[in-house]
């Protein structure tokens, strides 16, 4: 009999533990990891972050497993330019991507001459740093460091390869509800440029707005958890780092 309610006990314990942890990570934060070098160099790979649902509101992607609980969004707030945005992508409404937001409903975006345009305005691009070397997959590549200001008056950094690779672009009219976003490592990613695997992002695919870095390891390293390799893993320099 008090073998069978101490299994009681915890299977409750259990239950009410795994209640609260998906209450917390759907309603107010939830840890994200970054796999990939398209926002380098703001996110580099190995960083973990933290994503606060609330900024935007809810949808049924708010929820793990996206559960068509929710018909378009609760407690709604636009997202501005220049957020680092969590959403599924629109090909497959599961995939978690993170891109900076560049255009709102109705702008119009377009690359010339490898220069970035916002509603026919060039975006105000200032070098910091040339023949920086930057991660593209498990690849380096030479890049141009810029400093972005954006029609909104944030900054943020952003690189380019140095042959300026991708050039000139359509000229993308963004639709009603949608968003369109760019990776800071602007050679190395696939974002809303390409629209048959990302595209304009619909409002109700926001997941979240990215805030700071909590912890990250360098995943050229290796294994974080062989002992002897841990302080050469970790970066330090990036433990509560926020997020612009």
């Amino acid at each position: 009999m008090i073998t069978k309610k101490i299994i009681n006990d915890n299977i409750k314990t259990i239950f009410y533990a795994l209640v609260i942890a998906i209450v917390i990570r759907s309603l107010f934060i939830q840890p994200f990891y970054i796999p990939s070098s398209s926002m380098e160099p703001t996110l580099l790979i190995g960083d973990r972050l933290f994503v606060t649902k609330y900024s935007y509101g809810y949808s049924k992607h708010s929820f793990p497993f996206s559960p068509p609980i929710i018909n378009g969004r609760l407690f709604s707030n636009k997202p501005k330019v220049g957020d680092v945005v969590v959403f599924k992508t629109p090909a497959d409404n599961r995939t978690d991507y993170i891109k900076r937001l560049i255009g709102l409903p109705g702008d119009n975006i377009q690359f010339i001459d490898g220069n970035l345009f916002v509603n026919n305005n060039p975006i105000l691009k200032s070098r910091i740093a040339q023949n920086d070397k930057i991660y593209c997959g498990n690849q380096t590549i030479d890049v141009n460091s810029f400093e972005e200001k954006l029609p909104n008056g944030k900054t943020h950094n952003s690189v380019y390869l140095k042959n300026y690779s991708f050039q000139n672009s359509d000229n993308f009219i963004v639709p009603t509800q949608h968003y369109f976003f760019l990776g800071d490592n602007r050679d190395c990613s696939k974002d809303s440029r390409y629209l048959t695997s990302v595209g304009y992002v619909h409002e109700d695919n926001l997941v979240g707005k990215a805030q700071f870095i909590f912890f990250s390891s360098d995943f050229r390293i290796g294994n974080i958890f062989s002992f002897w390799k841990w302080h050469k893993t970790i970066r330090f320099d990036r433990f509560f780092k926020k997020i612009i």
